[in-house]
């Protein structure tokens, strides 16, 4: 399997910070750039996180972390790194211009990754002069926890790259999804979209609370998604006929006037005040760093119960964790060597062996 030595991010926000985080963690060297005064800090929080997360995952040892560096320039952080991961804001203009500087400054062999949440890679590689080279990288929040990671390729991507991808995140312990055909948004924040614009109608129409809102989720279905998604777990729905049966029984629902799917709510100031409003009184005891810890506690525990089902085999999310903790105690006890080194070892010319002598 293809490993990374070395990786760059650009743009150390939640989602740059979170891949700063797992690759770190993994013992590979980080460098990284963001123009934010207020990024080592932001990042160094971010790593506080992590760190007390991945000590009570990996309860069989963690490698020496990477080295963090903060470079002074896109050029600079992507030198000699194998893959150049890019976490800048969703504007295409602002994509078109660090990715052009990273397509010149980053070697001719390196994987460069976006982590957009709905850009498509063929829209965004118009600037590179490699765009076969791209791909889209895009994580989930937190980066350092979450396994999933929906690889998308451009029209221009070639298909050793998507391959590389495949490599590089499965070996820092995620699960790369390929999505088969280039689409806005991808799949997860087409899926998200959807559930975020009926909540919103059924908060501002008064049907629901925000907390309400979100025990319904917590509380319901989402354990159900947690472990299994959402078609496995309809088809159990549909007894021991299956899938056929669910979709004969509740397929006309599709047509009945639910939800509101085509139709926006005004997103005005009331829309944002009351919202606001009513997540800050459904959170107000904890601070934002508190709740990271919460839900990486409970993100850690649920994984862990995955792991132990089907006699300790795991499950899903829970069969790949403890692969990954595995994968992480192994690299904990290994010493590591750079790829310099094991070439010197690989180079370095034998000692010729003594000349037999002929018995008289």
């Amino acid at each position: 399997m293809m490993t990374i030595e070395k990786a760059a991010c650009i743009g150390g926000g939640v989602i740059g910070a979170g891949w700063v985080a797992r690759l770190l963690l993994n013992g590979i060297d980080v460098a990284i750039y963001d123009p934010d005064p207020e990024a080592e800090r932001k990042v160094s929080e971010v790593m506080k996180g992590a760190r007390r997360a991945y000590r009570r995952m990996a309860t069989g040892g963690l490698p020496k972390e990477g080295r963090l560096t903060f470079a002074k320039s896109i050029a600079e952080a992507v030198a000699d790194a194998d893959l150049v991961q890019e976490s800048v804001p969703e504007r295409l203009d602002l994509k078109h211009k660090v990715l052009a500087e990273i397509d010149a400054h980053a070697p001719a062999n390196a994987l460069i990754g976006s982590s957009t949440s709905g850009i498509k890679p063929s829209d965004m590689a118009t600037a590179m002069q490699r765009p076969e080279r791209l791909v889209v990288a895009h994580p989930f929040n937190p980066v350092y926890l979450l396994p999933v990671v929906e690889i998308v390729g451009g029209e221009k991507t070639e298909p050793e790259a998507i391959a590389m991808a495949r490599e590089y995140y499965a070996a820092i312990g995620m699960k790369p999804v390929v999505i088969r055909k280039e689409i806005e948004a991808f799949v997860g924040d087409r899926l998200l979209e959807a559930a975020w614009r009926e909540a919103l109608w059924l908060i501002k129409d008064g049907i629901c609370s925000v907390e309400e809102l979100d025990d319904i989720m917590r509380y319901g279905f989402g354990l159900r998604w947690a472990q299994m998604g959402m078609f496995q777990v309809y088809r159990i729905a549909g007894g021991e006929a299956g899938m056929r049966h669910f979709m004969a029984q509740f397929g006309p629902c599709l047509s009945w006037p639910w939800t509101k799917l085509m139709d926006v709510p005004e997103f005005n100031d009331e829309l944002v005040d009351l919202i606001a409003a009513q997540s800050d009184e459904q959170s107000e005891k904890w601070s934002i760093r508190e709740l990271e810890r919460i839900r990486d506690d409970n993100l850690v525990a649920i994984m862990e119960a995955l792991g132990k089902a089907e006699k300790g085999k795991g499950w899903g999310a829970g069969a790949l964790h403890n692969d990954y903790v595995r994968q992480l105690g192994k690299l904990a006890a290994k010493p590591k060597v750079s790829k310099a080194a094991q070439k010197a070892v690989a180079t370095k010319p034998r000692k010729a062996a003594p000349a037999k002598t002929k018995r008289k």
